[in-house]
């Protein structure tokens, strides 16, 4: 963390933004707010660069060849690469799960190499797309509750040797690849399918990150009876749905 105010850098919200994802950076710092916590969020938009100061860095989803796009100039610019080599967090989400991976598919069919931050490889799936409601464990490592989210993608998503998968699925498709894992992760970078916004229905994620930024294993308290009442409503709906 700076020596004044964590930062909190939203990258290309131009591209990478689909299905409210930009929600999880209003929800970061908002709970680094309601702490008292010193706060900058900076939105980067694809013609600027990426700072390298940053300490959290959360990346939404996007359509194909947004992500295509955003994939090309953000491995020109390096600058994430940079920062996750100087210990930055990193939270993203569908397209941008995708991109922080050895490789993905893009809109024109073809093999589109990844930032390989996270040791993930993304194919197409052939058969129809993976949308709906998920619900999955989240790795005990982390010390976090349940997953819930919502997925709409076509990608398939196998996990590394150098990552762990973020969950292990209750119902859902997550990485789509019969494995039942969710995501993944390694060390401070994260990526997941499930949008909703993901923070908002699990705002102990938010407040993961926000420890790992300040280097702490516990956080004051806040009022959590928005939180808890979404996050409620959402796994009631989504366990009867999947029944």
């Amino acid at each position: 963390m700076s020596d004044t105010s964590l930062r909190l850098v939203w990258v290309y919200p131009d591209l990478l933004s689909t299905y409210g994802d930009q929600g999880n950076a209003l929800v970061v710092e908002r709970r680094a707010q309601q702490r008292h916590i010193p706060v900058t969020r900076i939105d980067v938009r694809s013609d600027q660069p990426i700072p390298t100061s940053g300490d959290i860095y959360l990346i939404g989803g996007g359509e194909d060849r947004p992500q295509r796009l955003a994939a090309e100039r953000l491995r020109r610019d390096g600058g994430l690469n940079r920062a996750v080599g100087n210990g930055a967090i990193v939270f993203s989400v569908c397209a941008g799960y995708q991109i922080l991976g050895t490789e993905f598919i893009n809109d024109l069919g073809r093999p589109e190499p990844g930032l390989g931050i996270l040791d993930v490889r993304s194919v197409r799936n052939e058969g129809s797309r993976h949308v709906g409601d998920i619900m999955g464990d989240i790795d005990e490592r982390l010390g976090l509750p349940p997953l819930t989210g919502f997925e709409n993608h076509q990608g398939n998503t196998v996990v590394g040797p150098g990552a762990r998968p973020f969950a292990r699925l209750r119902f859902g498709s997550g990485n789509g690849t019969g494995d039942g894992t969710e995501g993944a992760w390694c060390d401070t970078v994260f990526g997941t399918y499930a949008h909703g916004p993901v923070m908002a229905r699990n705002p102990l994620i938010a407040d993961m990150l926000l420890k790992l930024a300040l280097d702490v294993h516990a956080l004051p308290p806040v009022d959590e009876q928005w939180y808890e009442a979404l996050r409620a409503e959402r796994i009631a709906a989504a366990t009867q749905a999947s029944a």
